[in-house]
């Protein structure tokens, strides 16, 4: 570790998490140990202060990360703070590619993309972390800027969504995911930052309504006669075609589709939606699934093999009644999404990518 920071003994970390929803549960739990982490990794000589504090509710868009570290480099200034580290759910781009974070050595600030990280994304954050303070850090004390193209080769050694680095002319330094697996990384840490369990509860009435029509429709032997006249391709897209109606009916009942603006530019409104769509798609999902396995049961108690077999007019065995619960189930969805419209605004609302609600419980130790 560097001398300068050897001699003031206490060393004060903002870690500031953008917008206070996700990212603040984030930095709540990294917080409790990133001053264990950092005497382990960067050095245990020194006492390290950590500090929580959030950023707007609403991420200024239109600027990207530059207008993130000056906002970062504000809030470090006015609370005194050595260094301050910002995690957001913003998805940000550098040179073609998904940018996992980014660095400023004169402004002695940092910004983590969480999405960018993938899935681990409160393992991959213990990892960057440390690296980034211990480089800042490093970098002031020498009271120098690093230069263009330099590449720090131990975080990309620890961090595997970090694919490249990338040196600006005054010494900001990003890490930059791979273009085609970073995307992907990406999307998949939306749908993580989104918090599907979150919409997944929040459509509880739907799935009751759901579940409502399955029992009515379990009683009438038409459906049982197209189970078994329809095969197996059909009911795949009947089954899609379900859900996707399901989604669609979410989207636009609850205005859920974000729209570019000059707050936010196309292609974060177009990865905004997309994150919207897949988190929604997942939670559907398993409540479909939910909804079959009720219905498997259902028909299986109410429907007795020999009246069945008398509809079809042959042996039954428990591939029909997973085949009528299927066909059951996929209309069912139908139903279920006219039932979403009774669903409590504020729970659908939280599945959009773009509506950052305030968790309660989270404080923001402004001044400390």
């Amino acid at each position: 570790m560097t001398h300068s920071a050897q001699e003031r003994r206490e060393i004060v970390v903002g870690l500031v998490a953008t917008p206070p929803d996700y990212p603040a549960r984030v930095a709540a739990r990294l917080a409790g140990e990133l001053a264990g982490r950092l005497a382990e990794r960067v050095d245990a000589d020194v006492r390290w202060t950590i500090r929580e504090g959030w950023g707007e509710v609403a991420p200024r868009r239109d600027g990207g990360v530059e207008a993130l570290l000056e906002d970062l480099a504000q809030r470090r200034a006015d609370d005194r703070w050595d260094v301050a580290i910002c995690l957001t759910d913003l998805p940000l781009h550098a040179d073609r590619g998904p940018l996992v974070a980014q660095t400023s050595a004169r402004r002695v600030v940092a910004v983590v993309s969480l999405p960018a990280l993938g899935l681990p994304q409160l393992r991959a954050a213990r990892a960057t972390v440390p690296d980034l303070v211990n480089r800042l850090l490093t970098d002031a004390s020498d009271k120098r800027v690093p230069p263009a193209g330099w590449a720090p080769a131990e975080i990309t050694r620890r961090i595997p969504a970090i694919h490249r680095v990338v040196g600006a002319a005054d010494g900001d330094v990003g890490y930059v995911a791979s273009g085609l697996l970073g995307r992907v990384r990406l999307l998949a840490g939306m749908v993580r930052a989104n918090r599907p369990g979150r919409a997944l509860l929040g459509l509880s009435k739907l799935l009751v309504g759901a579940f409502g029509t399955a029992a009515f429709a379990l009683t009438t032997d038409t459906i049982w006669q197209m189970g078994d006249a329809l095969g197996g391709l059909r009911l795949s897209v009947i089954m899609v075609l379900g859900l996707t109606a399901l989604v669609v009916w979410l989207i636009v009942a609850h205005d859920l589709w974000e729209k570019p603006s000059r707050e936010t530019p196309t292609q974060l409104a177009r990865l905004f939606n997309l994150g919207t769509i897949l988190t929604l798609t997942l939670a559907t999902a398993v409540s479909y699934m939910v909804l079959f396995v009720g219905t498997v049961l259902v028909g299986a108690l109410l429907i007795d093999p020999s009246v069945l077999e008398q509809v079809v007019q042959r042996p039954v065995g428990i591939s029909d009644y997973l085949t009528l619960a299927w066909i059951t189930s996929s209309l069912a969805t139908v139903g279920g999404a006219i039932g979403s419209g009774l669903e409590n605004e504020e729970t659908v609302r939280a599945a959009a990518y773009g509506y950052h609600p305030q968790p309660g419980g989270w404080r923001d130790e402004k001044g400390g």
